[in-house]
C-alpha cells in the first residue's frame, strides 16, 4: 500500500464547488518531460504518480487509485467585467496529496477535454501553451517566486483546431491550491453564503491553520492573503515579469503565481509594457500589477464581509482598514527586494529615489531589464569595469551620473566588493525565460516535432543565477527579428 496515499479532499466540500468528470482520453499520448526531481521532493516516489513512464495517468488515459477528478467551479472579474459563469474549462483537479512536510497538494491536468464549464470549447490545449507553462512555471520556482509547478507534460497524438490545426498537448500541473478569489466570487454571486463559509474554512484548515487560532479567523485569513499577494506581486516587479491576464480567476488564495497564458518577461524595459494579445487597454501593463492586486483583493474582502462581521457597516470599516495597509506592505517588500537587486544591506531614505532613478533610465533608453540587475551585479566601487552596463545605455552621462550615486551610497555601509557581488548574483538572474527563446522552443516543438530546443532551454533555466560557458545567447536580448510583441492566451 502507498505511503503517501492518493486522494481529493475539495470532493468532500460537495457537488455545488465541482463537476466531477473524468479526463477525455486522448489517442496515442508521448511523454515530452517528466520533472524527477519535483516528484522526488514531494514524495510522489511513494504515489501512484511514481513512475515517469505513466504517460497514460498524465494524458488522463488513466485514473490513479483514490483519484476522484473533479473540474473546478468558479466565477471571476476578467478585465474588471464579472463573469458568473467561468469554472475549469479544460483542466481537471485529479486528485490530492500529501508532501514530506505534511502540505495538501492539489495534482492537475491541463488540456484533458470538454466539462460543464467549457462554454463550447474544446477543453485541449495546444502543445505550444503547455510548454510555455513548463519552461516559465518551472523557470519561477528556480527564481525562487511563489508558483504552481510542472511535474509532466506530454503530447496527445491528436490536433486541437485554434486558428490553425495543432499538435495537442497535456500540462501536469502541482500547487498548494487551485482555488481562487475568483471561486470566493462564485459563490457571492448566487448569495449563497453557507458555501463561502465552507470554502474559507476549507482554505484556512488545510492551507492558513495558523489563522484558526486568532480572535477573528476569517479577518486574519483577508490580513495573511494581503501580505502573500503584495509579497508575491513586489517578486513579479522585481524580476520583469508581467503576468498579462491577473483576473480574479487567476489568483490563487494560497498566493502562487498561476495561470500562465499571456505571460512575460520583459526584455526592453519600459514602465507600462504590455505582452498580452487581450489586454487592449493595458489593465495588466507591468506598473499597474500592484494597483490590480489591490482591486482584486477588494474583491475578495467582499466575498468575507458577513464572516468579518454580522454587522455589515462594521465589516466593511474594518476589512477596508485592512486593505488599506495593503499599498505599505507592498512598498515594504518591493523597496527591500530593490535594496537587494542593488546590493544594498541597510535601510537609507534615499534608497527608494535611487531605485526609481535606475528604473526611468532604463525606461528612456530602452535598456535590458535582466542585463542591467547582472552587469550591475559584477562592479566594483573603483569604477574599474563600468564597460558593460555603461554600453547598455545610449546617454552614457547620466547612467554614469547615477553609478556615482550609487557608489557614494555603498560607501555609507561596510560590505566589500566580493560579499556583495556575491550578495547581488544570487537574486540577479543570469537567464530568464524569454519570450523568443520560449516561441523558437515551440515552433521547434510544433512545426518539426523537435523538443530539443525546448529541453536545452529548459536545463539551462534550471540554474539561472550563475553563467554557463557557452550558453551565451540565452543570457542576451532578442535581435530586430526576434522581438516578440505579443503573447497569446492559448484558448
Amino acid at each position: 500500500m502507498s505511503t503517501n496515499p492518493f486522494n481529493n479532499r475539495y470532493h468532500d466540500l460537495g457537488p455545488g464547488f465541482y463537476q466531477s468528470i473524468k479526463p477525455t482520453p486522448v489517442q496515442s499520448p508521448e511523454l515530452i518531460i517528466y520533472n524527477q526531481e519535483l516528484a522526488t521532493a514531494l514524495g510522489l516516489d511513494e504515489t501512484v504518480l511514481n513512475s515517469s513512464a505513466n504517460t497514460a495517468v498524465f494524458s488522463g488515459n488513466q485514473l490513479p487509485n483514490g483519484g476522484e477528478p473533479l473540474a473546478m467551479a468558479y466565477s471571476g472579474h476578467q478585465f474588471g467585467h464579472f463573469n458568473p459563469n467561468l469554472g475549469d474549462g479544460r483542466a481537471i483537479l485529479l486528485g490530492q496529496i500529501h508532501d514530506p512536510q505534511g502540505r495538501l497538494l492539489d495534482i492537475h491536468l491541463k488540456g484533458t477535454g470538454q466539462t460543464a464549464f467549457s462554454r463550447n470549447g474544446d477543453g485541449r490545449a495546444a502543445l505550444g501553451p503547455v510548454l510555455r507553462e513548463y519552461l516559465v512555471s518551472e523557470a519561477m520556482a528556480k527564481l525562487g517566486i511563489p508558483t504552481t509547478r510542472a511535474l509532466a507534460a506530454v503530447t496527445t497524438g491528436e490536433e486541437v483546431a485554434r486558428d490553425q490545426l495543432l499538435p495537442g498537448g497535456i500540462i501536469t500541473r502541482v500547487a498548494s491550491s487551485f482555488v481562487r478569489i475568483g471561486t470566493f466570487e462564485h459563490f457571492l454571486a448566487r448569495n449563497d453564503m453557507d458555501s463561502i463559509k465552507r470554502l474559507a474554512d476549507y482554505v484556512i484548515e488545510h492551507h492558513y491553520p495558523q489563522t484558526k487560532q486568532a480572535e477573528n479567523p476569517y479577518l486574519d485569513l483577508l490580513d495573511v492573503v494581503v501580505e502573500g499577494q503584495a509579497s508575491l506581486i513586489a517578486q513579479w516587479m522585481q524580476l520583469g515579469f508581467i503576468h498579462g491576464v491577473m483576473n480574479t480567476d487567476n489568483m490563487s488564495i494560497t498566493c502562487e503565481t498561476i495561470d500562465y497564458g499571456p505571460c512575460a518577461f520583459m526584455d526592453h524595459y519600459a514602465h507600462n509594457r504590455v505582452y498580452s494579445s487581450i489586454d487592449h487597454h493595458g489593465r495588466y501593463a507591468y506598473n499597474n500589477q500592484p494597483n490590480i492586486g489591490l482591486w482584486n483583493l477588494s474583491r475578495f474582502a467582499e466575498c468575507l464581509l458577513h464572516l468579518i462581521d454580522d454587522n455589515q457597516d462594521s465589516a466593511v470599516e474594518v476589512a477596508q482598514h485592512r486593505l488599506e495597509a495593503y499599498i505599505s506592505i507592498y512598498q515594504k517588500h518591493w523597496l527591500s527586494g530593490m535594496r537587494n537587486k542593488l546590493g544594498l544591506s541597510t535601510e537609507q531614505s534615499e534608497d527608494k529615489q535611487l531605485a526609481e532613478d535606475l528604473l526611468d533610465l532604463m525606461a528612456r533608453d530602452q535598456v535590458d531589464f535582466t542585463l542591467t540587475f547582472y552587469y550591475l551585479s559584477l562592479l566594483d566601487k573603483d569604477a574599474s569595469n563600468d564597460d558593460s552596463l555603461l554600453a547598455l545605455f545610449d546617454d552614457a552621462a547620466s547612467i554614469t551620473a547615477w553609478l556615482d550615486q550609487w557608489r557614494q551610497r555603498l560607501n555609507k555601509e561596510a560590505s566589500q566588493d566580493v560579499e556583495r557581488q556575491h550578495r547581488m548574483h544570487a537574486i540577479n538572474p543570469v537567464y530568464i525565460p524569454r519570450n523568443h527563446l520560449i516561441e523558437s522552443a515551440i515552433r521547434a516543438a510544433e512545426d518539426q516535432g523537435d523538443y530539443s530546443v525546448f529541453h536545452t532551454l529548459h536545463e539551462v533555466l534550471q540554474n539561472p543565477f550563475e553563467l554557463q560557458p557557452g550558453k551565451e545567447i540565452y543570457m542576451q536580448p532578442p535581435q530586430p527579428d526576434e522581438v516578440v510583441h505579443q503573447t497569446f492566451c492559448g484558448t
